[in-house]
């Protein structure tokens, strides 16, 4: 008998963030994808780890701890915990936290610095160009936009000083290369011909270091230059897993199976990122998501306009798994999408309230009601098996694509046809009947069997509801612990002739 495979892995992370403010509703976005898809990939089996963190050499960071009286550390200290507690609240499953003011991040900044060095890729040079604060990004004149920065529309600086060069132009044919070879390397299409389009129009060097600044990581064969924040953030992504290291959770986990990243920083990482490990002779990550933007009324999400989203302002009003389902449902992960209120209440009140929610209650209520909170069958009828595996077959499919929306609507199928069931069996018409007991039965076990696998389907979405739904029907393991059946299977009913938890509201109407 041959040897069992070993588990296979799963390496997710986010982009890390600037701590100079709080998170709003569109960096939880990303982080709420993030974590649906490390979720599935656990229930899928997966050996799965996922990593977010914050980036903490920025001027803006060092400029906003100035204004509040702070220093930089003490000032980063502070925002880890108010980032932390955001993602906590959210619900959000990472398994490591990296800041890039860590000994264990510098270590590795400093190695691939050295590996880039020794490859003879960095030269020292005179930078004259633009540079915009708000992005911390220096700018080709060619790609202002009437002479400001396309992203925060303001006017950029003009530069000139003595820095450090990494020889990106060298690698515009080995990258043309991988992505002609690694067609799935950036993901969506759109953002991979973006890409692509750039690399052919030809790359400039980059400075890759700051002459003078003291908030950063010293360059290690030149302590009078710090690494520019850019070069430094990326290598984020294996310093957290013990980079210099090559044994350990580097050789367990690397290379990366998914970067999940706004499409606004799609040149960082899927031109400089790859460049960077090809000259270090390090594999490179296996796909890049850029997703879209959440604009808010049609608008990008921007201090300047005052229309940020403080997402636990939504939490605190409707609880974490409303937003996560709005947000996944709505901004697929290949575009842009809205926010607005008027929506999130219909969706909510459409879809949590009256398709799951309902079912959740009147199916547990009926349950304890006709059969004192017992089931005495738990078995799909009435056609309830197909649509079921069928549903998993979809969902897979879907969340395999980084399709949220489409695991969503395959989970929803279950639903809708439960709640037709109800309608179509009228079980307060049947209790009414001794002589349909077991027609009773039937239909309260198959309920319950939708609920469970609705629940399992929807686990990484809304975490919280499902695990409140798997929990009263006394199931175990625990969702976390619980794993896809086999292809075409059912997961194990609930227990029959057991108490089942009471009927409660799982997602209140709102009232406009």
């Amino acid at each position: 008998m041959s040897p069992a495979s070993p588990q296979p892995k799963f390496y997710i992370t986010t982009a890390i963030d600037y701590v100079n403010s709080a998170p709003h509703v569109g960096t939880a976005y990303e982080k709420i994808a993030a974590d649906s898809i490390a979720r599935y990939k656990r229930l899928a089996g997966y050996d799965t780890h996922f990593l977010m963190g914050n980036d903490e050499h920025s001027t803006n960071v060092e400029k906003a701890a100035r204004e509040k009286g702070l220093e930089p550390k003490i000032y980063c200290d502070q925002m880890a915990v108010t980032f932390q507690e955001v993602w906590e609240r959210l619900d959000i499953s990472y398994d490591d936290f990296i800041r890039t003011t860590e000994p264990r991040h510098a270590r590795g900044v400093q190695a691939l610095f050295a590996k880039i060095v020794e490859r003879g890729d960095i030269y020292k040079g005179k930078y004259e160009g633009y540079y915009c604060v708000g992005c911390e990004r220096f700018y080709p004149e060619k790609d202002l936009a009437d002479g400001r920065c396309p992203v925060h529309k303001t006017k950029p600086e003009w530069l000139s000083e003595d820095n450090y060069f990494f020889r990106l132009s060298a690698y515009a044919k080995p990258l043309l290369d991988h992505y002609r070879a690694n067609l799935d390397f950036l993901v969506p299409e759109i953002r991979r011909n973006e890409i692509v389009n750039v690399i052919e129009g030809g790359l400039e060097d980059i400075s890759v270091s700051r002459a003078g600044a003291t908030w950063g990581i010293p360059l290690p064969s030149d302590p009078g230059h710090t690494v520019y924040v850019w070069f430094d953030a990326l290598i984020n992504y294996i310093s957290a897993i013990g980079y210099p290291a090559t044994n350990g959770d580097f050789g367990r986990y690397w290379p990366a199976d998914l970067h999940v990243i706004g499409k606004d920083i799609t040149r960082f990482h899927c031109i400089i990122w790859p460049a960077m490990l090809m000259s270090a002779g390090v594999p490179l990550p296996k796909s890049v998501l850029g997703h879209g933007w959440v604009n808010f009324h049609g608008q990008k999400l921007s201090k300047s306009l005052g229309n940020i989203v403080n997402p636990l302002e939504i939490v605190e009003k409707y609880g974490a798994d409303p937003l996560r389902y709005y947000l996944l449902k709505e901004v697929p992960l290949s575009r842009d999408g809205d926010f607005t209120w008027e929506l999130f209440i219909e969706r909510y009140n459409a879809d949590l309230a009256n398709d799951w929610g309902n079912l959740f209650t009147r199916a547990i209520s009926m349950i304890h009601r006709y059969r004192a909170g017992s089931l005495a069958i738990a078995a799909p009828s009435d056609g309830l098996e197909d649509v079921i595996a069928s549903a998993f077959r979809d969902y897979r499919i879907a969340l395999d694509r980084y399709a949220i929306e489409g695991g969503i609507e395959a989970a929803w199928t279950i639903i809708r046809r439960a709640n037709r069931l109800v309608e179509e069996r009228a079980p307060w018409n049947l209790a009414k009947d001794p002589a349909k007991a077991a027609d009773l039965d039937r239909l309260l076990g198959a309920l319950a069997v939708a609920l469970q696998h609705a629940a399992f389907l929807l686990f990484p979405i809304m975490p919280a509801k499902a695990a409140l739904v798997w929990e009263t029907l006394r199931l175990t393991p625990s969702l976390g612990e619980t794993r896809f059946p086999a292809d075409g299977k059912l997961l194990a009913p609930p227990p029959t002739g057991v108490a089942l938890g009471e009927s409660k509201p799982l997602f209140p109407r709102i009232e406009k």
